[in-house]
């Protein structure tokens, strides 16, 4: 058993949990609840969008929202190539799709300290 495979579980369950559940929530308040005035227009206003995503609970939120999608969709495509009889080239197929993941965290993480200064 690999050693950081609770850590990957950990962080592919926070991938699904975001990915699947609260990010499509979120796009239905935001584009159809501004669409059709149910969400007040200032309310998503650039000054106050900016304060929020400034703020350290707010660039925390940003950061899990762009990062944890991506290690659910490493370990899904993982997944997916030891179902088509990847499994002799497991190692280096998951070490791709995690380290992409690790990669696209690090630019999250990166493009919110960007906001901060």
């Amino acid at each position: 058993m690999l050693k950081l495979e609770p850590v990957i579980w950990g962080l592919f369950s926070g991938g699904m949990m975001i990915g699947g559940i609260l990010l499509p929530v979120y796009i239905l308040v935001v584009a159809l609840g501004g669409g059709f005035g149910v969400v007040d227009g200032q309310a998503l206003g650039y000054d106050r969008v900016f304060a929020l995503a400034t703020n350290p609970i707010g660039s925390l939120v940003l950061v899990a929202a762009a990062a944890l999608p991506l290690w659910g969709g490493a370990h899904h495509l993982r997944h997916l190539w030891i179902d088509f009889g990847g499994l002799k080239s497991d190692g280096l197929v998951g070490g791709l799709f995690y380290g992409a993941a690790l990669v696209g965290s690090v630019y999250a993480v990166l493009a919110v300290l960007r906001l901060h200064g």
